[in-house]
């Protein structure tokens, strides 16, 4: 799997996150209850000064937790358990769905103007990762290539 890409190798040091035009990189990170060691492991990887939002789908509330993130990013845990299905259904979530809502709906109000400097890890679930991989190339013009997914998925091309 392709998580970490070449632009986590440049090395980060506190003085030059703190530097007032130091370029921040905004990050878009998805997980779900069977990915989370990969997510914490891929949060490790992450500059000091990254900004942008972590989405965890979890079954129920007993799997929320703490998870490390640098200081300008957010943690959202979405369960499941306390989720409705689609519209007008009755029915209850499916594994994905809360994830892929979340995640769309975010990246409509948060990556205007085409922002594809936007690093973008999905390690959720193939249903709702297949979701809005089509949502951000589809709707929002990402490049396949730029979306970090699981490679046994085969949504996109490794960089």
């Amino acid at each position: 799997m392709s998580t970490v890409s070449a632009a986590h190798s440049t090395a980060h040091s506190a003085s030059a996150c703190r530097a007032a035009k130091h370029a921040r990189v905004q990050q878009l990170i998805t997980a779900d209850e069977h990915s989370l060691t990969e997510l914490e492991l891929l949060l490790t990887t992450l500059p000091i000064c990254s900004t942008g939002r972590v989405f965890v789908e979890v079954p129920d509330a007993t799997w929320i937790g703490e998870l490390a993130v640098p200081p300008r990013m957010v943690v959202t845990w979405l369960d499941r358990s306390q989720r409705s299905g689609a519209p007008g259904t009755g029915r209850s979530c499916t594994a994905g769905q809360a994830l892929s809502r979340a995640v769309t709906a975010w990246a409509d109000e948060m990556l205007c103007d085409h922002d594809h400097a936007t690093q973008v890890h999905l390690l959720g679930g193939f249903l709702g990762t297949a979701d809005i991989v089509d949502h951000l190339t589809e709707r929002l013009g990402f490049a396949a290539d730029g979306i970090h997914t699981p490679e046994r998925f085969g949504l996109t091309t490794a960089r």
